[in-house]
């Protein structure tokens, strides 16, 4: 097993990091020495709560995890992942409102507000002058789109690859780094659900790897992205999908 030294005084918030992907990035950060600072939905002990569905959710925990970097002598945060997010169908053959509140709230949690923390990080890396990174984990549906029922899905994944690119392209010069990771399906409760539904079998066939990621891989990708990615790579699209699509 690699070994990486370990991260200075760096202190990271990661979104959805009470299970699957997120805890793995968090393992893997905090294995490092890096300060991480975790959200979930609810709160618990050492874990921030704050519903992402909710528009003025994204602020209160940007304003709670800066008081909580202070507390542990941080003092600010260096690193933001954008890891949180949902699959939840939503067929085009629905009522009309149905369809258009969960479209809504697919692009509230995916993709906004992983835009309202994006928006507050870099301007707190430019007020500070420090720099800072922010990575965003997409998915492969970005790029090769998604099932009938995801249309939401895939547009806000798409939509984070745009963000992320922008980001890059325009704060570099502040020292200020954006990264995306595009997994395809990893073994989680999620995507276990819909390998289920769907015929597992049949989807994992066009996997030329033969299996789905395991979150750790993941978590080693966001590891390297937040603290050993060159400056150079800043805009970098990583694809984590086992060769179920390639560019």
């Amino acid at each position: 097993m690699t070994t990486h030294p370990k991260a200075p005084a760096t202190t990271a918030l990661i979104t959805g990091s009470t299970r699957g992907i997120g805890a793995a990035i968090a393992a893997q950060l905090d294995a490092r020495g890096v300060r991480v600072i975790r959200q979930g939905t609810k709160a618990a002990d050492g874990v921030l709560g704050a519903d992402l569905s909710d528009p003025a959710a994204p602020a209160r925990l940007w304003a709670e995890a800066l008081e909580m970097a202070r507390e542990r002598g941080g003092g600010r945060i260096d690193v933001l992942i954008n890891n949180a997010g949902v699959f939840e169908a939503n067929p085009i053959d629905g009522d009309d409102a149905d369809w258009l509140a969960g479209w809504d709230r697919c692009q509230q949690i995916n993709l906004t507000a992983a835009a309202q923390l994006s928006r507050l990080a870099v301007r707190q890396f430019q007020s500070e002058g420090k720099g800072g990174r922010i990575v965003q984990v997409a998915s492969r549906a970005a790029y090769r789109g998604d099932s009938p029922d995801h249309w939401h899905y895939a547009a806000a994944k798409g939509g984070m690859v745009a963000m992320a690119k922008t980001i890059a392209r325009h704060y570099a010069r502040d020292g200020i780094y954006c990264f995306t990771i595009c997994p395809g399906f990893v073994d989680t409760a999620m995507a276990g659900d819909y390998l289920e539904t769907r015929g597992g079998p049949a989807l994992l066939a066009d996997i030329p790897l033969g299996r789905v990621a395991e979150p750790e891989e993941i978590g080693c990708i966001a590891a390297f992205c937040a603290l050993d990615a060159p400056a150079s790579m800043t805009g970098a699209v990583i694809d984590a999908n086992g060769a179920s699509f390639v560019r």
